[in-house]
């Protein structure tokens, strides 16, 4: 059978990904995983550099589809922040489910190291939730902003990382208690950052001291 002239990226990932869920193993090595896959070696390293890169870009790239499916949707652009953050997650974890044995594979047994192949995830996760544009107060002082948008970043990268957990332990038919925690942490969150009352408070606050700075001159 002649080899395959040209490979897709995401073939290359698949392959890769059913091979270490048949043998929990790495391929021995990327010279016979292209020839058992009848592409030659070379296309592999046009698309990654080591099976090591495609562990860490597996993650990414379902964050990378998930968007592209939310983009697909007319629906998505009209969303409120709060409802666009509860679509990507909801999509999110139906594209983990269609992975979960690679995703509880890849975590379980590279726990030690489970934070690397999470980092493109968190750096697109955390450029994505900035992307929201998500209510802040407004202190005009560029350091305490930075400070702010850091903190909310962190903060939903921590409540991912805990909805993953939630969702890798969760034994319910269809992951159905996920999808439950999903919307009620989603906007126990918006809750929290709903800084309307706050704005209120500080209104008033502005307003009582130009009312004392006019009573004492």
């Amino acid at each position: 059978m002649a080899k395959k002239k040209s490979i897709k990226k995401e073939d290359i990932l698949t392959m890769y990904m059913d091979y270490v869920l048949e043998h929990n193993e790495d391929p021995k090595s990327v010279y016979k995983f292209a020839k058992d896959n009848n592409f030659d070696e070379a296309l592999f390293y046009s698309s990654y550099a080591s099976f090591e890169a495609i562990r860490t870009s597996v993650f990414t790239e379902f964050f990378v589809n998930t968007l592209e499916l939310l983009h697909k949707s007319e629906e998505f652009h009209d969303f409120d922040t709060r409802n666009k953050l509860l679509s990507f997650y909801f999509t999110f974890f139906e594209i983990l489910t269609a992975n979960r044995s690679y995703v509880t594979y890849a975590l379980d047994a590279n726990k030690l190291q489970s934070l690397k192949l999470l980092k493109g995830l968190r750096k697109h996760f955390i450029s994505f939730i900035h992307s929201l544009d998500i209510d802040k107060l407004d202190f005009k002082q560029e350091r305490i902003e930075k400070i702010q948008d850091k903190a909310i970043g962190e903060s939903a990268w921590a409540q991912l990382l805990f909805t993953m957990k939630f969702w890798l332990e969760d034994t319910s038919a269809s992951f159905e208690k996920t999808d439950v925690f999903i919307e009620k942490a989603v906007n126990a969150s918006f809750e929290i950052l709903n800084i309307a009352p706050i704005k209120s408070v500080i209104d008033l606050g502005k307003f009582l001291f130009k009312e004392k700075m006019k009573t004492d001159i």
